[in-house]
C-alpha cells in the first residue's frame, strides 16, 4: 500500500540556523578587511619606492655621478701641500715636450691654493695640464676655452667633469700690430677696458661664448692658448685682451682683484699684448716663460688699460 498524504511526494524541509548565516557574513567581512589592508599596503609600497628612485635620480643628476666628480664632491678641504707637490712633480716630468716646467706650474698652483672658495678659474687652451688645473681647483669652477671644437668635444666626452668651450678666433698673428693699434684708438668706445664683451664689437674681444660666461667673476685666468706662433695662427692677442677686460669688469666676488698668468711670455706677441692690456705696473713676477699679473677692477667709464704707457707697447703699435 502506498503511503499517500496531503502534501504529496517526499517533501523535505531545510532549516538554516541563525548562527550559520551570521558566520558567512562574518567571513565575507574579514575577507574585505584583508583585501583593503593589502591594497593599502601595496599602494604605500609603490609610493615610497617611486619617491626613493626619484630622489636617487635627482641626486645623481645634480652630482653628475662619475668617479672623478664623486671624489671631488666628497672633498671638503683643500688638497694638502704634499699632494699638490706630487701632482706638480708628475705633471712637469711627463714624457711629452708640450708641458709646463715645475717653475711655471708652482706660482699658479700657489695662487689656486690660496684662492677663496669657490674659486673661478678660466683657462685659455686645452693642454697637457688640463686635468691638473681641474684637480687643483676641485672646490671651485674651472672652465677651458679652446680653438679646436673637435678636441674640446673629445675632452668633454672623455672627461665629463671638464667644462670646455670652443671659440672661433678671427685674428691672425701677422695682424697683431694693426689690431693692437685699432684697439688703442677705440679704448673709449668698443675696446674700452670695462664692458660686457657679449655686446662688444671690438675685434680683439671674444663675444661668442655662452651668456652666463660673461656674468662669472673670474678670480684666476691663465692664458696658455690658442696654439701656434706662425703668421697665420690666431695668436693670443684676443685671449690677453679678453682677460684684461674680464678682470677690470669684475663687479662682485670675494676679492676685487684677478690673477692673470700668461704662458710663453718669452715670445714677443705675448709680451707686447700683455704690456698693452695687462700693464707692466700690474706685473708682480716673471720667470722668462710665465708672467704673473694682478689686476684690480676699474670703474665704469674708464678709457685706459694702463696708468703708464710702456715703451714696449708703444713700439708694438709703430
Amino acid at each position: 500500500m502506498k503511503n499517500t498524504n496531503g502534501n504529496g511526494g517526499n517533501t523535505k524541509l531545510i532549516l538554516l540556523h541563525p548562527y550559520i548565516l551570521k558566520q558567512g557574513s562574518s567571513n565575507r567581512l574579514w575577507l574585505l578587511v584583508f583585501l583593503a589592508f593589502f591594497t593599502l599596503l601595496f599602494l604605500l609600497t609603490l609610493v615610497s619606492t617611486r619617491e626613493y628612485f626619484t630622489s636617487s635620480s635627482s641626486s645623481s643628476s645634480n652630482n653628475n655621478t662619475t668617479p672623478v666628480t664623486a671624489a671631488i664632491a666628497s672633498t671638503s678641504t683643500p688638497l694638502p701641500k704634499h699632494v699638490i707637490t706630487t701632482l706638480l712633480h708628475y705633471a712637469s716630468n711627463a714624457n711629452t715636450t708640450e708641458k709646463m716646467s715645475y717653475t711655471d706650474l708652482k706660482p699658479i698652483a700657489d695662487v689656486l691654493r690660496k684662492c677663496p672658495s669657490p674659486c673661478n678659474f678660466l683657462v685659455f687652451g686645452l693642454t697637457h695640464e688640463t686635468l691638473l688645473w681641474k684637480s687643483l681647483n676641485s672646490q671651485g669652477r674651472t672652465a677651458f676655452i679652446d680653438e679646436n671644437r673637435y678636441y674640446a668635444a673629445y675632452m668633454e666626452d672623455k672627461h665629463p667633469e671638464i667644462e670646455a668651450y670652443d671659440v672661433q678666433y678671427t685674428t691672425k698673428l701677422k695682424e697683431m700690430n694693426e689690431l693692437v693699434a685699432t684697439a688703442r684708438e677705440q679704448m673709449g668706445n668698443e675696446c674700452r677696458p670695462v664692458q660686457n664683451l657679449l655686446f662688444s664689437e671690438c675685434k680683439l674681444g671674444i663675444n661668442d661664448l655662452p651668456n652666463l660666461f660673461y656674468d662669472i667673476e673670474w678670480d684666476v685666468i691663465l692664458v696658455d692658448g690658442p696654439r701656434g706662433n706662425w703668421p697665420t695662427a690666431p695668436g693670443r692677442m684676443s685671449a690677453i685682451y679678453t682677460a684684461g677686460v674680464l678682470a677690470r669688469s669684475k663687479k662682485g666676488g670675494v676679492s676685487t682683484k684677478t690673477h692673470v698668468f700668461v704662458h710663453d711670455y718669452n715670445l714677443e706677441p705675448q709680451r707686447a699684448c700683455s704690456e698693452e692690456f695687462l700693464c707692466r705696473e700690474n706685473l708682480i713676477e716673471e720667470n722668462g716663460m710665465l708672467a704673473h699679473f694682478v689686476l684690480d677692477r676699474m670703474e665704469e667709464g674708464s678709457t685706459q688699460f694702463c696708468r703708464k704707457k710702456s715703451t714696449a707697447a708703444a713700439a708694438a703699435g709703430d
